[in-house]
């Protein structure tokens, strides 16, 4: 795609990474085939080649955000399967990314959608104020008819059933492993997670220090920034992504840092790129290479090979996981390994609508994606759903009576772990 930012652009380190990006696209509408908010809504500018055209416009011509050009960027799950299907390559995530950053800075939204997304900012990255306010969500759960806006109604619809009591696991500690040592890793606890399903930090705790790694906890890390970066709050994502990496390196060296959320992952993974400007770049480049998903540690460390359990798992592939990472056949290795029957629903390529908080944002076209998937997944008659993500979990779970479950929780029962809560539930 030609260009025609001017010398003065091109050296704003932003605007020459999104020349590149978008000097490498060749206009061939792959990308289209596999947008689910293009499947949906079947506008061009719901697809990633339309977005890229409305983001070129904006940033080429230096001008503030528009209400058009806004809507159908909000509308992108950022779900990454552009990425995947592009033959040239195109980086759309750091496009987008940009472009969100400049809404942000040069777009005054709607009262509500102001209100709204402060709220979010402010509450989900920090799992005390979220269990408060998930407790006031299911409170006030049965007057969700009432609510006048979509996006009140869902985040209400939110709250699950039970909020868990706080893990102590997810406080700053070691846990030694279980045999002789292997690796020091760092474990990512999350923040929304904490909140909202301890299983799964505690499940990873036992199965990677019966492995044989020493685990680590360290003081100061909290959420990795992924839900302000997604909202184009630059400053503060930057922030939370700088503080994390201060975190990890002064807590001496890992082999690893393991990440069970895979929208967290991807985020780390990138953390390299997002502070590359920063006094923090060469940290934050290392960060990045040590970065792991949990089922690539796993892979790496080897699971004992175990006869047939009898029991299927519909193994749901998370967007960020299998495009944001390009982690796809590890999980579902993994868990053959130990013995379950593992099936894959149709059109596994596509976001189940969750997307950090666009099931919020954007309830309805999530509800479209949200169907879908839960029907795809049913089709296949499991015994229990898994993934490797919480949005994902959350998703799905409020779509099917079938038990959702992390793919680790399974691995730490096939293994000698105790049997995942949910599927007594």
């Amino acid at each position: 795609m030609k260009t025609n930012f001017t010398e003065k652009q091109l050296n704003d380190p932003a605007i020459a990474r999104s020349n590149e990006v978008l000097r490498s696209c060749v206009h061939c509408g792959f990308c289209t085939a596999t947008c689910p908010t293009y499947q949906v809504l079947g506008d061009e500018l719901d697809s990633p080649r339309g977005r890229i055209y409305l983001i070129k416009d904006m940033l080429e011509n230096d001008r503030p955000a528009d209400a058009r050009t806004v809507k159908h960027i909000d509308r992108c799950l950022s779900c990454l399967a552009c990425m995947t299907t592009c033959p040239s390559g195109v980086h759309y995530m750091h496009l987008v990314d940009h472009a969100r950053a400049h809404i942000e800075r040069t777009y005054k939204r709607p009262l509500m959608d102001r209100v709204l997304r402060w709220a979010l900012a402010g509450i989900i990255p920090y799992p005390g104020r979220f269990r408060l306010a998930l407790l006031g969500a299911k409170i006030g759960r049965p007057l969700a008819f009432m609510m006048p806006d979509a996006r009140l109604k869902a985040m209400l619809n939110m709250a699950p059933t039970t909020i868990p009591p706080v893990s102590r696991n997810d406080d700053p500690q070691t846990f030694k492993p279980d045999r002789e040592p292997r690796m020091r890793v760092a474990l990512m606890t999350g923040c929304a997670q904490k909140a909202l399903n301890t299983d799964i930090n505690d499940a990873t705790i036992r199965l990677l220090t019966r492995l044989g790694c020493e685990v680590v906890i360290t003081k100061e890390a909290g959420c990795c920034g992924a839900l302000v970066h997604h909202m184009g709050k630059e400053e503060e994502s930057h922030a939370q992504a700088a503080r994390n990496v201060r975190s990890w390196t002064d807590e001496g060296e890992f082999d690893a840092i393991v990440i069970n959320t895979s929208g967290c992952g991807t985020t780390i993974k990138d953390y390299g790129h997002m502070l590359r400007n920063s006094s923090l770049a060469d940290e934050a480049a290392q960060i990045s290479t040590l970065a792991m998903d949990v089922s690539e540690l796993l892979d790496k460390l080897g699971l004992p090979e175990q006869p047939r359990r009898g029991l299927k798992v519909a193994y749901h592939a998370a967007c960020s996981l299998q495009h944001g990472q390009k982690v796809k056949e590890a999980p579902k290795k993994l868990l053959k390994t130990v013995g379950y029957d593992v099936f894959e629903p149709a059109d596994s390529h596509l976001c189940c609508g969750s997307a950090g908080t666009y099931n919020l944002l954007q309830p309805q076209i999530s509800e479209v994606l949200k169907d879908r998937k839960v029907r795809t997944l049913e089709a296949t008659e499991p015994d229990v759903i898994t993934a490797g993500n919480i949005g994902c979990m959350m998703q799905i779970g409020a779509g099917t009576k079938i038990p959702v479950v992390h793919s680790v929780e399974l691995l730490d029962w096939a293994t000698g772990g105790p049997k995942p809560p949910a599927l007594d539930r």
